[in-house]
C-alpha cells in the first residue's frame, strides 16, 4: 500500500507522519522501519528499499520524505513503485508535488492522497478551541479568534501558545492571552494599516510606537506594509473571486485574503495605487537620502489617513 502525505500545512502533515509511524511500530517493531530523505539518498538507495524484503519483521514500512528531489526517481517512480511487494508499504512525504508530472498523476491514481492545507482563521479557532478541550481545559470560539489574530496563522505556534495558556490556567480567557503571548509583527501591521485608512491616526501612530518598542525597525515596518498593500492589490483587483480562489492563485494565506477583503472594499484601485507609489517613493528615500526615518514614516500613515 503506498501512502502520500502533501500539502503546505507542515504542523498537520508533520503530526500525520508520526501518528502513521508510531502505529506502524507499535504493531511490527522498528525492525520494520526505514526512512529516507529524497535529497540525500541515491536512487539506488531508494530502489533497494523498495524492492528488499523485511528482515526480522513480518512488514516493512519505508518512508520517502520528498523523493521527487532525486530526479532519477521522478523518471522511474512509476515503474519502481507499481510492483512493491504487499509485505511493504511505502508511505511517501511530498509537501508541494509538481502535480504536471506523471509521478504526482500515478500516485494520485493509485495511492492513498492525503492532503494537508492551511487552515483559515475561522479553522484555526475551531481546531484550537477542540485541542484545549482534548487537552483538560476551556477555550470559547471568540477568544480562540482572537488568539489568531494576536499569534497569526502559524499552527506550530499556535500550538506551543496554547500548551502555554494551558499551563497557566486552564480556562483561558482573553486576560490570560494578554498576559501570556505576544502580538506577531505581522498582525500589528495590518490593525496599523486598517486603522490609518480608516482615518483613525491617533490609533495608527500609537501602532507604530508599539512596533518600535518591540525593536522592529522602520525599514521592517515599510516593507511589512508594502507586503499588505500587495496583499491588498490582489485581493481589489480579483474582485468577484472567493477567498479560497485568491489564496489559491496567489499563493497567499486564506486568514490573510480574508481579512484583506474588508479593507478592499472600502478603497478604489487609483487609490492602493497611489498608496503604492508613496511606500516606493519612500523606501527609495530611506535608501538614498540621509532622512529619519520614524518621521518619514509616520508621515506615510498620516497621508493615508487623509
Amino acid at each position: 500500500m503506498i501512502t502520500v502525505l502533501t500539502g503546505e500545512n507542515s504542523y498537520l502533515l508533520k503530526a500525520e507522519l508520526k501518528r502513521l509511524v508510531d502505529a506502524f511500530v507499535a504493531e511490527h517493531t522498528d525492525m520494520g522501519l526505514e526512512r529516507l530523505d529524497g535529497e540525500e539518498a541515491s536512487y539506488d538507495r531508494m530502489r533497494e528499499a523498495l524492492e528488499s524484503l523485511p528482515f526480522l519483521a513480518s512488514k516493512k514500512l519505508v518512508v520517502l520524505a520528498k523523493p521527487s528531489a532525486n530526479k532519477e526517481f521522478v523518471e522511474k517512480a512509476v515503474n519502481l513503485l507499481t510492483d512493491i511487494p504487499e509485505a511493504i508499504d511505502v508511505l511517501i512525504v511530498e509537501p508541494k508535488p509538481d502535480k504536471r508530472t506523471a509521478y504526482y498523476k500515478f500516485l494520485k491514481k493509485t495511492a492513498e492522497l492525503r492532503e494537508f492545507t492551511e487552515l483559515d482563521e475561522n479553522g484555526l479557532a475551531r481546531w484550537l478551541t477542540e485541542q484545549a478541550k482534548k487537552r483538560g481545559g476551556t477555550l470559547s470560539q471568540a477568544d480562540a479568534s482572537y488568539l489568531v489574530q494576536r499569534v497569526g496563522v502559524n499552527q506550530q505556534m499556535l500550538n506551543h501558545e496554547l500548551d502555554k495558556l494551558l499551563n497557566y490556567d486552564e480556562a483561558i480567557t482573553r486576560q490570560t492571552i494578554d498576559l501570556l503571548t505576544d502580538a506577531t509583527p505581522q498582525s500589528t501591521i495590518f490593525e496599523l494599516l486598517d486603522a490609518a485608512m480608516a482615518g483613525n491616526i491617533k490609533r495608527a501612530l500609537t501602532l507604530y510606537e508599539e512596533q518600535r518598542a518591540m525593536k522592529i525597525e522602520p525599514q521592517q515596518i515599510l516593507a511589512m506594509l508594502a507586503w499588505q498593500l500587495h496583499a491588498l492589490a490582489v485581493v481589489k483587483t480579483a474582485a468577484g473571486k472567493d477567498a479560497a480562489t485568491i489564496a489559491k492563485d496567489a499563493r497567499i494565506n486564506p486568514f490573510v485574503v480574508r481579512k484583506t477583503q474588508n479593507l478592499a472594499r472600502q478603497m478604489s484601485l487609483p487609490q492602493i495605487r497611489r498608496l503604492v507609489r508613496s511606500a516606493l517613493e519612500l523606501d527609495i528615500r530611506l535608501k538614498s537620502q540621509p532622512v529619519d526615518a520614524d518621521e518619514a514614516l509616520q508621515g506615510l500613515l498620516l497621508r493615508i489617513g487623509a
